[in-house]
């Protein structure tokens, strides 16, 4: 079975102001592909960002490329 990533730049607005952004941003995914608003969600969840206002997520492509997360869980690390 093929992994999947998705690449994408997002950008954030904090509802009390400010934000962040990232480029190039590589995930692991399930499947074949992730919503806009389910990858909104994860980037926000994971990040532990609080007083987030809107998400958006910018050149989103899925590609095939080895899952990273999984062999660090392997390793019993915990980054």
């Amino acid at each position: 079975m093929v992994e999947k990533r998705v690449c994408f730049d997002f950008e954030i607005d904090f509802s009390n102001g400010g934000g962040i952004q990232g480029q190039g941003f590589r995930l692991d995914i399930e499947g074949d592909d992730i919503s806009d608003d389910d990858l909104a969600r994860y980037i926000v969840d994971d990040m532990r960002l609080l007083m987030v206002g809107e998400v958006r997520i910018l050149n989103k492509r899925i590609i095939d490329e080895p899952h990273k997360r999984k062999a660090l869980e392997e390793k019993g690390s915990t980054a």
